[in-house]
């Protein structure tokens, strides 16, 4: 079974991605910041880390340089709803790092399922 991090101060979106991708039969842990989430890839490395962009305590551009320290090959799915810019500008920056793939906030749960089975399969 694919194991799958989830990194979102949002609660709501948190939920949705865990239901969504727990009902496809994927192993799902959650984070509430980049902090916490790269604490938790250390202990339990996963096959894809899905994080927003903007977030407190550590935002995503840093979650995801951090994490490439630790698995320089683990894909990647950068979501964002914006923040002080707008959500593209954040999406167009980390769609410049190898293997990521960027989503503006909200998507579709077709949306999503398809993205991760792209870089899983």
């Amino acid at each position: 079974m694919k194991k799958i991090l989830i990194i979102d101060d949002e609660e709501l979106t948190l939920r949705f991605l865990e239901k969504v991708l727990m009902e496809e039969g994927y192993i799902v842990y959650l984070a509430l910041n980049g902090e916490i989430g790269l604490r938790l890839f250390r202990e339990k490395p996963t096959d894809l880390v899905i994080t927003d962009i903007v977030m407190p305590v550590k935002d995503g551009l840093k979650t995801i340089l951090e994490l490439r320290q630790i698995n320089e090959s683990v894909p990647v799915i950068a979501i964002s709803g914006g923040g002080a810019i707008a959500k593209e500008r954040y999406l167009a920056v980390a769609g410049y790092l190898d293997n990521v793939r960027a989503m503006a906030k909200p998507f579709k749960k077709s949306e999503i399922l398809k993205v991760v089975r792209e870089l899983l399969h």
